[in-house]
């Protein structure tokens, strides 16, 4: 079994990045092989300040790293560094019908604002496509809002496969947390950049605070009941905490007698526990910064030696 994903640094992570995609990296590194990549080559679509696109590639290795993710388990390293990725692109572009690309949510939300598609949100699902089938991947942990591009990385290994009549492509599996796939932000909507309502995960503590007061929430009084599995803040503290914890605190909601204030202050000290650990390994990450570029040196070189065999198979099946 080899699982594989990657994730954008076109931020810093939050609650929504950690329990849709990571916490699964996590518990997946344990596999026979993992292979997990930092898409600095998919930011440079939104991105254009190269020392900004360093930074946050830096950023996501450290944060990826404190939260849990072993080296010695999995394979961590930056797409870039990966050149065979881009040349299997190139192979898989030259049998991806446009109808397909069309289709895709990224590119069509685009142009029914009336924005400016370039060909790099065009052919975006094309080098996603590559990431994972460069690797023979059989797991792919995504987001919801990512399944759509699996399907095409499907369509477009089969169409490849079909061609040159060839099993050449692994055809991969999708691995989604249904009960994660919406982590509510402030506002109450899905936590996302694109939406500024996120949480960080290794904000400073008063600034964390801060966020976890500023959550949404209704006007129900102090003494009045509430109803948890329709509040934010409930839906939030119900990813940190066991079943125990989660009926004790709905409990309070429908007894009354307490704020929104409190719930959230309740939330912010379980959010702490939760991430101290990975607090106190990033701090430490952050004073051996070389010993971070080595893993991911060390993970480069491991993923060119099977990206290289499977573009030498999709090569000679183009007669290259």
């Amino acid at each position: 079994m080899r699982v594989l994903s990657g994730i954008q640094p076109t931020g810093r992570f939050h609650l929504g990045n950690y329990f849709g995609a990571i916490r699964q990296y996590i518990e997946l590194q344990h596999h026979d092989q993992a292979f997990y990549f930092i898409a600095d080559l998919h930011a440079l679509t939104t991105i254009r300040d190269k020392k900004q696109l360093r930074e946050l590639t830096q950023d996501a290795a450290l944060d990826l790293l404190a939260l849990g993710l072993d080296p010695e388990q999995a394979t961590l390293y930056q797409q870039s560094d990966v050149p065979e990725v881009t040349e299997l692109t190139w192979l898989l572009m030259t049998v991806t019908q446009m109808s397909l690309l069309e289709k895709c949510h990224a590119y069509k939300d685009k142009i029914a604002k009336g924005l400016a598609a370039d060909a790099g949100l065009f052919t975006y699902p094309v080098l996603m496509a590559a990431d994972i089938l460069a690797y023979d991947s059989n797991l792919v942990p995504v987001g919801q809002d990512q399944v759509q591009h699996l399907e095409v990385t499907r369509d477009i290994a089969q169409r490849f496969n079909h061609i040159y009549e060839q099993e050449v492509f692994v055809l991969p599996e999708g691995h989604v947390l249904k009960e994660t796939s919406k982590v509510p932000g402030t506002d109450g909507e899905k936590m996302s950049k694109s939406y500024n309502n996120t949480i960080g995960i290794f904000e400073a503590p008063k600034k964390l605070r801060k966020k976890f007061m500023s959550i949404k929430t209704d006007s129900t009084p102090v003494e009045d009941s509430k109803e948890p599995e329709t509040c934010s803040v409930f839906g939030l503290y119900k990813l940190f905490a066991n079943d125990e914890e989660q009926q004790a605190l709905a409990e309070r909601y429908r007894a009354g007698g307490m704020g929104y204030g409190e719930a959230k202050q309740t939330l912010y000290e379980k959010a702490m526990e939760h991430f101290a650990e990975a607090r106190e390994r990033r701090e430490k990450l952050e004073q051996n910064l070389s010993d971070v570029e080595d893993i991911l040196q060390a993970g480069a070189k491991k993923a060119r030696e099977k990206a290289r065999e499977v573009l030498d198979r999709a090569r000679e099946a183009c007669g290259l």
